[in-house]
Protein backbone atom coordinates (compact mmCIF):
# COMPACT_ATOMS: atom_id res chain seq x y z
CA UNK A 1 0.00 0.00 0.00
CA UNK A 2 2.97 2.48 -0.85
CA UNK A 3 1.10 4.23 -3.06
CA UNK A 4 -2.06 4.71 -1.07
CA UNK A 5 0.48 6.22 1.74
CA UNK A 6 2.28 8.39 -0.76
CA UNK A 7 -0.94 10.27 -1.81
CA UNK A 8 -3.33 10.36 1.03
CA UNK A 9 -1.16 10.41 4.36
CA UNK A 10 -4.06 10.81 6.25
CA UNK A 11 -5.18 7.15 6.10
CA UNK A 12 -5.49 5.73 9.43
CA UNK A 13 -4.15 2.54 10.15
CA UNK A 14 -7.48 0.93 10.28
CA UNK A 15 -8.13 2.01 6.71
CA UNK A 16 -5.05 0.96 6.11
CA UNK A 17 -5.70 -2.42 7.59
CA UNK A 18 -9.05 -2.44 5.24
CA UNK A 19 -7.13 -2.00 2.04
CA UNK A 20 -4.59 -4.46 2.78
CA UNK A 21 -7.51 -7.13 3.56
CA UNK A 22 -9.09 -6.13 0.67
CA UNK A 23 -6.53 -6.93 -1.74
CA UNK A 24 -6.17 -9.86 -0.40
CA UNK A 25 -9.68 -11.19 -0.85
CA UNK A 26 -9.67 -9.28 -4.18
CA UNK A 27 -6.77 -11.42 -5.29
CA UNK A 28 -8.55 -14.64 -3.93
CA UNK A 29 -11.84 -13.94 -5.40
CA UNK A 30 -10.21 -12.82 -8.44
CA UNK A 31 -8.97 -16.45 -8.90
CA UNK A 32 -12.28 -18.27 -9.15
CA UNK A 33 -14.04 -15.44 -10.91
CA UNK A 34 -12.07 -13.32 -13.61
CA UNK A 35 -13.12 -9.54 -13.51
CA UNK A 36 -9.93 -7.79 -13.49
CA UNK A 37 -6.83 -9.36 -16.51
CA UNK A 38 -3.68 -10.76 -15.03
CA UNK A 39 -1.45 -7.61 -15.98
CA UNK A 40 -4.26 -5.29 -13.79
CA UNK A 41 -3.85 -7.84 -10.94
CA UNK A 42 -0.38 -7.17 -10.40
CA UNK A 43 -1.21 -3.40 -10.56
CA UNK A 44 -3.99 -4.02 -8.73
CA UNK A 45 -3.49 -0.81 -6.50
CA UNK A 46 -2.78 1.65 -9.11
CA UNK A 47 -4.90 0.63 -12.07
CA UNK A 48 -7.56 0.29 -9.76
CA UNK A 49 -7.69 1.23 -6.01
CA UNK A 50 -5.56 4.67 -6.76
CA UNK A 51 -7.61 5.07 -9.56
CA UNK A 52 -10.99 4.68 -7.70
CA UNK A 53 -9.98 7.43 -5.18
CA UNK A 54 -8.50 9.83 -7.44
CA UNK A 55 -12.28 10.68 -6.97
CA UNK A 56 -11.27 11.71 -3.31
CA UNK A 57 -9.08 14.20 -5.07
CA UNK A 58 -11.68 16.23 -7.06
CA UNK A 59 -14.34 15.87 -4.13
CA UNK A 60 -14.29 14.93 -0.40
CA UNK A 61 -17.56 13.64 1.00
CA UNK A 62 -19.13 15.44 3.26
CA UNK A 63 -20.70 12.99 6.48
CA UNK A 64 -23.84 11.97 5.19
CA UNK A 65 -23.59 12.46 1.81
CA UNK A 66 -25.06 9.41 -0.77
CA UNK A 67 -23.43 8.32 -3.54
CA UNK A 68 -24.34 5.62 -5.97
CA UNK A 69 -21.79 3.51 -7.95
CA UNK A 70 -23.36 2.29 -11.33
CA UNK A 71 -22.18 -1.05 -12.81
CA UNK A 72 -19.81 -1.47 -9.45
CA UNK A 73 -18.14 -4.80 -11.42
CA UNK A 74 -15.68 -5.69 -8.67
CA UNK A 75 -16.59 -2.80 -6.67
CA UNK A 76 -14.88 -0.14 -7.98
CA UNK A 77 -15.19 2.96 -7.39
CA UNK A 78 -17.34 2.37 -4.65
CA UNK A 79 -15.65 -0.20 -2.34
CA UNK A 80 -12.10 1.98 -2.15
CA UNK A 81 -14.40 5.46 -1.62
CA UNK A 82 -16.21 3.48 0.85
CA UNK A 83 -13.17 3.03 2.95
CA UNK A 84 -11.47 5.89 2.55
CA UNK A 85 -15.33 7.83 3.67
CA UNK A 86 -16.73 5.56 6.10
CA UNK A 87 -19.34 8.52 7.25
CA UNK A 88 -20.77 8.33 3.45
CA UNK A 89 -23.35 6.12 2.38
CA UNK A 90 -22.73 4.06 -0.76
CA UNK A 91 -25.14 2.08 -2.91
CA UNK A 92 -23.00 -0.30 -5.03
CA UNK A 93 -25.28 -1.37 -8.04
CA UNK A 94 -24.53 -3.74 -10.90
CA UNK A 95 -26.85 -6.20 -13.00
CA UNK A 96 -24.67 -8.93 -13.70
CA UNK A 97 -25.08 -11.29 -10.51
CA UNK A 98 -22.02 -12.92 -10.17
CA UNK A 99 -19.98 -9.84 -9.74
CA UNK A 100 -22.36 -8.55 -7.11
CA UNK A 101 -22.04 -11.25 -5.57
CA UNK A 102 -18.21 -10.86 -4.80
CA UNK A 103 -18.63 -7.42 -4.17
CA UNK A 104 -21.47 -8.33 -1.33
CA UNK A 105 -19.15 -11.13 0.36
CA UNK A 106 -16.46 -8.13 -0.08
CA UNK A 107 -18.40 -5.50 1.58
CA UNK A 108 -19.61 -8.41 4.58
CA UNK A 109 -15.90 -9.57 4.62
CA UNK A 110 -14.46 -5.92 4.98
CA UNK A 111 -17.39 -4.65 7.74
CA UNK A 112 -18.46 -1.76 5.58
CA UNK A 113 -21.56 -0.55 7.59
CA UNK A 114 -21.50 2.53 5.21
CA UNK A 115 -22.22 0.01 1.92
CA UNK A 116 -25.30 -1.34 0.34
CA UNK A 117 -25.32 -3.70 -2.94
CA UNK A 118 -27.89 -4.76 -5.15
CA UNK A 119 -28.16 -6.68 -7.99
CA UNK A 120 -30.09 -4.26 -10.22
CA UNK A 121 -30.15 -1.91 -13.40
CA UNK A 122 -29.56 1.76 -12.82
CA UNK A 123 -33.38 2.55 -14.20
CA UNK A 124 -34.59 0.09 -11.40
CA UNK A 125 -32.77 1.96 -8.51
CA UNK A 126 -34.97 4.76 -7.04
CA UNK A 127 -33.17 6.30 -4.22
CA UNK A 128 -32.07 9.82 -4.06
CA UNK A 129 -28.12 10.53 -4.49
CA UNK A 130 -26.08 13.66 -3.96
CA UNK A 131 -23.44 12.01 -6.42
CA UNK A 132 -23.39 9.01 -9.17
CA UNK A 133 -19.62 7.47 -9.61
CA UNK A 134 -18.88 5.49 -12.52
CA UNK A 135 -15.63 3.73 -14.32
CA UNK A 136 -16.27 4.37 -18.17
CA UNK A 137 -19.48 1.83 -18.49
CA UNK A 138 -21.07 3.55 -21.79
CA UNK A 139 -20.46 6.52 -23.31
CA UNK A 140 -22.40 9.60 -21.44
CA UNK A 141 -25.66 10.32 -24.06
CA UNK A 142 -26.42 6.57 -22.86
CA UNK A 143 -25.74 6.51 -18.88
CA UNK A 144 -27.11 10.09 -18.19
CA UNK A 145 -30.70 8.89 -19.02
CA UNK A 146 -30.49 6.05 -16.79
CA UNK A 147 -29.64 8.00 -13.50
CA UNK A 148 -31.12 11.48 -14.47
CA UNK A 149 -34.53 10.74 -11.62
CA UNK A 150 -31.78 9.70 -8.99
CA UNK A 151 -29.97 13.00 -8.04
CA UNK A 152 -30.85 15.15 -5.79
CA UNK A 153 -31.74 18.58 -5.75
CA UNK A 154 -30.64 19.45 -1.87
CA UNK A 155 -26.73 20.31 -2.21
CA UNK A 156 -24.75 19.21 0.74
CA UNK A 157 -21.53 19.17 -0.40
CA UNK A 158 -19.33 22.41 -1.78
CA UNK A 159 -18.85 20.61 -5.28
CA UNK A 160 -22.40 20.67 -6.94
CA UNK A 161 -24.32 17.62 -7.12
CA UNK A 162 -24.11 14.99 -10.10
CA UNK A 163 -21.82 12.81 -11.98
CA UNK A 164 -18.13 11.61 -11.01
CA UNK A 165 -17.14 9.65 -13.95
CA UNK A 166 -13.69 7.88 -14.45
CA UNK A 167 -12.32 8.03 -17.82
CA UNK A 168 -9.98 8.18 -20.32
CA UNK A 169 -9.08 9.79 -23.51
CA UNK A 170 -10.55 13.28 -25.42
CA UNK A 171 -14.58 13.38 -24.19
CA UNK A 172 -15.31 16.36 -26.39
CA UNK A 173 -17.47 14.44 -28.99
CA UNK A 174 -19.38 12.92 -26.11
CA UNK A 175 -20.17 16.20 -24.47
CA UNK A 176 -20.87 17.66 -27.84
CA UNK A 177 -23.71 14.85 -28.01
CA UNK A 178 -25.48 16.27 -24.46
CA UNK A 179 -24.77 19.88 -24.78
CA UNK A 180 -23.92 20.03 -21.05
CA UNK A 181 -21.07 21.76 -19.05
CA UNK A 182 -18.74 19.50 -17.55
CA UNK A 183 -15.36 19.97 -15.69
CA UNK A 184 -12.35 17.88 -16.38
CA UNK A 185 -9.98 17.01 -13.90
CA UNK A 186 -6.67 15.39 -14.88
CA UNK A 187 -5.69 12.30 -12.46
CA UNK A 188 -2.05 13.15 -13.29
CA UNK A 189 -2.45 16.40 -11.80
CA UNK A 190 -2.84 14.32 -8.24
CA UNK A 191 -0.69 11.16 -9.17
CA UNK A 192 2.61 11.04 -10.96
CA UNK A 193 2.40 7.44 -12.34
CA UNK A 194 2.43 7.14 -16.45
CA UNK A 195 -0.65 5.12 -16.54
CA UNK A 196 -2.88 8.36 -15.45
CA UNK A 197 -1.29 10.32 -17.86
CA UNK A 198 -4.86 9.78 -19.88
CA UNK A 199 -7.02 9.82 -17.06
CA UNK A 200 -9.46 12.30 -15.98
CA UNK A 201 -12.17 12.28 -13.23
CA UNK A 202 -15.31 14.14 -15.36
CA UNK A 203 -17.86 16.05 -13.61
CA UNK A 204 -21.11 16.51 -14.56
CA UNK A 205 -23.27 19.22 -12.38
CA UNK A 206 -26.82 18.33 -12.66
CA UNK A 207 -28.45 20.83 -14.91
CA UNK A 208 -31.81 19.11 -16.04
Amino acid sequence: MQLLKKYFPELTSEQLDKFNKHKELFIDWNSKINMVSRKDMDNLEERHVLHALSIAKVVKFLPGTKVLDVGTGGGFPGIPLAIMFPETRFFLIDSIGKKINVVKDLVQQLELKNVETGNIRAEDFKTKVDYVVSRAVTRFNKFLPWIENNISDKQLNGTMNGVLYLKGGDITEEMEELDLFCNEYEISNYFDEEFFETKKVIHIPKQW
